[in-house]
């Protein structure tokens, strides 16, 4: 079992710096920060764009993986995004993982000052993008003109440091988006079951990932894929359990054991941000990350 954080984009870099490096040294797989132009409750606050940010965390560490928890289409377009991402490949090099989902009804769905989309034009978007951005970030010149999005001799040469390209985390609930993440993702990231986050339990959000994990397998089966290649990341904080689990060691092994028999290989946690959802004991954290992943080996 793999154990990631998440680093919210909200520090000047003069402080932000430090913190990626803290992730590095404790230990962590992977530090991913979230890809949005403004978040729930942090948006009257400080908030950095996130492709800037992990290019700036690729110059400050040497080893962490970085990536975004997730992009989406709401404000951006395949073209541009792959430029970025292979310049950011290159900047890490080869240590990211692209994070990416179908976007949701928050700021970011009307911030460009379009009217936000239906959960069907996001799923319909969602299934144009990813197989362009796939072909954008393996072949060095793609024209494609879909319903939503297009490319004219797009050129991506010398193409991603990773071959045949970085890795995509697809993030996904549905049918559609789950047959997206087994034909394109090497990795699957859940937060789990939305609905059950209010006043669900424990054990039903177990039952509601178990049933992912399923359709997952069953969607891999669909195109011949071996569902053992694609890593499964729960990112935690949406469940019922919220932040329980971060109120010790032995709280966070029990809920990390109990994810990792659902098949669950990631398990990513928030790095504390004081007055806010993700308020968790900093030294308890440390320690969680530190000492967790030889206790659940």
């Amino acid at each position: 079992m793999r154990l990631s954080t998440v680093i919210l984009p909200i520090h000047r870099w003069a402080e932000g710096q430090k913190i990626w490096r803290r992730a590095e040294d404790l230990g962590f797989h992977a530090a991913y920060t979230y890809d949005h132009l403004s978040w729930r409750t942090f948006r009257d606050g400080p908030w950095f764009g996130a492709l800037p940010t992990l290019t700036a965390a690729a110059t400050a560490t040497e080893r962490l993986r970085l990536g975004t928890l997730v992009t989406s289409p709401n404000f951006r377009h395949p073209v541009t995004l792959a430029k970025e991402l292979i310049s950011l490949d290159d900047i890490s090099g080869g240590r990211v993982t692209l994070g990416i989902g179908a976007g949701g009804s928050g700021f970011d769905a009307t911030a460009l000052g379009q009217d936000a989309w239906t959960p069907r034009e996001r799923a319909d978007r969602f299934a144009e993008f990813v197989p362009l951005l796939d072909r954008l970030l393996t072949e060095d010149a793609v024209t494609q003109h879909g319903e939503y999005y297009a490319a004219e001799e797009a050129r991506n040469i010398p193409g991603c440091v990773q071959r045949p390209r970085l890795p995509f985390a697809v993030a996904a609930t549905g049918p559609r988006g789950l047959k997206l993440a087994a034909r394109h993702g090497q990795a699957w990231v859940t937060t789990g079951d939305p609905k059950l986050y209010e006043n669900g339990t424990p054990e039903e959000s177990r039952a509601a990932l178990r049933g992912q994990n399923e359709r997952l397998t069953a969607a891999c089966a669909e195109i011949g894929r071996d569902a053992s290649e694609l890593d499964r990341v729960l990112l935690t904080a949406f469940t019922p359990d919220r932040n329980g689990p971060l109120e010790s060691v032995d709280a966070f092994v029990d809920f990390a054991g109990r994810h990792t028999e659902l098949g669950f290989t990631e398990i990513v946690i928030h790095a504390p941000v004081p007055d806010s959802v993700f308020d968790v004991d900093p030294t308890v954290f440390e320690r969680i990350a530190t000492e967790a992943p030889a206790q659940l080996a």
